[in-house]
C-alpha cells in the first residue's frame, strides 16, 4: 500500500497529472455504474429503481452526461484553473464523459438503439476515449518512455512511423489493432503489413484490381476473423449485455431496410432515369399505335361500317392519340411521375357502331 502511494505521489501528484488521473477515474467509474444500472432496469429487478420518466417522458442519462460536461468545463475557466477545483472539476467532467459516450449511438443514428446491435458503437467510443485518456496520461508516448537529449529524435522517428502505421492498421479494417499499437509500437507495425479485411477502405482501394489479393483476405477472414469476431461478441456482451433480436418483421428492421432502399435510390442517375422514363414513353405510344391500328383493321373487313382511315371515329380517334402521346412527353420532360391505363390483353377494341342504329331501347310505359 505504501508502494502504491509512494508511485501516486511521484508519477500523478508531482507531475501535475493529477486532474487528468481524476478525470480518467470518473469516466470509468460512470461508465461501469450506468451500464450496470441499465442491466438491471433491463432485467426488471425490483429493488434497483427504474428510469427517470417525468411525466411520462423518458430522460436518457446522456442528457445528465452534458449536465456533468457542462459544469466542468465551464467551471475550469471560471475557477482560472486553481487547486483545489481543478481536480474536482476533472472528474466531473470525466463523469459527464461516461455518461455521454455510453449512448454514442444513439447521438449517431438519432434513434434508440441502446440494446440495438448498432448500440456496440458506444462501447468502441468509450474504450477509444479511456485508451486515448490513458495515453495522455503516461505523456503523450508509447510505453511512458521520457525523451532526453540524446535519444530525442529517436523516440522522435518512432512515434511517427507508429503513427502512420496506426493509420494504415485502422483504414486496413483493423480498429483494436490500431488503437492497441498507440501504446505498444510493434502491434500496429503489424497490423499494418499483413492483409485488410474485405470490407475496409483499404480492400475497396487496392484490392478492386488484385483478385488473388482479394481472394486471400476472403480466406482469412472466414479462418482467423471469424473466431476473433466470437471472441469480441462474447466479451461486449459482458461488458455492456447482449443486444436484442429484432425480428425481421419488427418495425425498427422495416425502419432500417427503409433507410437502405433510400440510400440505394439516392445513388441513382437522374439523366439515366430520365432517360429510361423517356424509352418507356415510347415503348407506350408505339404499343398504343398498334392497338389502334388492329382494332380499325377488323371493323372495316369485318363489320361493313364506315370506320376506315377516312371515317369520323377514325378522324376523332387520331387526334386523341397524338394529344396523349404529347402529354406524356411533356411530362416527362417536367420529370413527374405517369400512370398508363392497362388495357385486358387478348381482347379486341370494341368496333364503332353504325350511326343509325340505336344504342338504347325504348321505355315502355304503363
Amino acid at each position: 500500500m505504501t508502494t502504491l502511494l509512494d508511485g501516486y505521489r511521484d508519477h500523478i501528484v508531482a507531475t501535475h497529472k493529477q486532474p487528468l488521473f481524476l478525470l480518467l477515474v470518473g469516466f470509468i467509474t460512470s461508465f461501469v455504474f450506468i451500464r450496470f444500472s441499465v442491466r438491471m432496469i433491463r432485467a426488471k429487478v425490483r429493488w434497483w429503481p427504474g428510469n427517470v420518466t417525468p411525466g411520462g417522458l423518458h430522460i436518457h442519462h446522456m442528457v445528465f452526461g452534458l449536465g456533468f460536461l457542462l459544469a466542468g468545463g465551464i467551471g475550469v475557466f471560471a475557477t482560472y484553473g486553481g487547486r483545489p477545483w481543478i481536480d474536482v472539476f476533472g472528474l466531473l467532467f470525466g463523469i459527464g464523459c461516461g455518461l455521454v459516450l455510453d449512448e454514442f449511438a444513439l447521438i449517431l443514428h438519432l434513434d434508440d438503439v441502446y440494446w440495438g446491435e448498432q448500440g456496440r458503437k458506444s462501447v468502441d467510443a468509450v474504450i477509444f476515449g479511456i485508451l486515448f485518456t490513458g495515453l495522455l496520461l503516461v505523456g503523450y508516448v508509447p510505453l511512458g518512455a521520457e525523451p532526453s537529449g540524446e535519444t530525442r529524435w529517436g523516440l522522435v522517428t518512432v512515434i511517427s512511423v507508429n503513427a502512420v502505421a496506426m493509420v494504415v492498421t485502422l483504414l486496413k479494417g483493423k480498429m483494436w489493432t490500431g488503437l492497441l499499437g498507440i501504446m505498444v509500437p510493434g502491434i500496429s507495425w503489424i497490423g499494418a503489413i499483413r492483409l485488410a479485411r474485405p470490407s475496409s477502405p483499404w480492400a475497396r482501394w487496392r484490392y478492386a484490381t488484385r483478385p488473388r489479393r482479394r481472394a486471400r483476405a476472403l480466406r482469412r477472414e472466414r479462418r482467423l476473423h471469424r473466431r476473433a469476431d466470437v471472441a469480441r461478441t462474447w466479451l461486449f456482451d459482458l461488458i455492456a449485455g447482449a443486444p436484442d433480436k429484432v425480428p425481421a418483421n419488427h418495425p425498427a428492421a422495416h425502419r432500417v431496410a427503409e433507410r437502405m432502399a433510400a440510400r440505394a435510390t439516392a445513388h441513382l442517375d437522374a439523366h439515366a432515369a430520365r432517360a429510361l422514363a423517356r424509352r418507356s414513353a415510347r415503348l407506350a405510344d408505339r404499343r398504343s399505335a398498334a392497338a389502334a391500328g388492329a382494332g380499325a383493321a377488323p371493323a372495316a373487313g369485318g363489320h361493313g361500317y364506315p370506320s376506315g382511315p377516312t371515317g369520323p371515329a377514325a378522324a376523332g380517334r387520331e387526334p386523341g392519340a397524338k394529344g396523349q402521346a404529347q402529354q406524356r412527353r411533356r411530362t416527362v420532360r417536367a420529370g413527374r411521375s405517369r400512370s398508363y391505363a392497362a388495357r385486358p390483353t387478348g381482347l379486341e377494341p370494341r368496333p364503332d357502331r353504325h350511326p343509325h342504329l340505336r344504342t338504347h331501347t325504348r321505355r315502355i310505359r304503363r
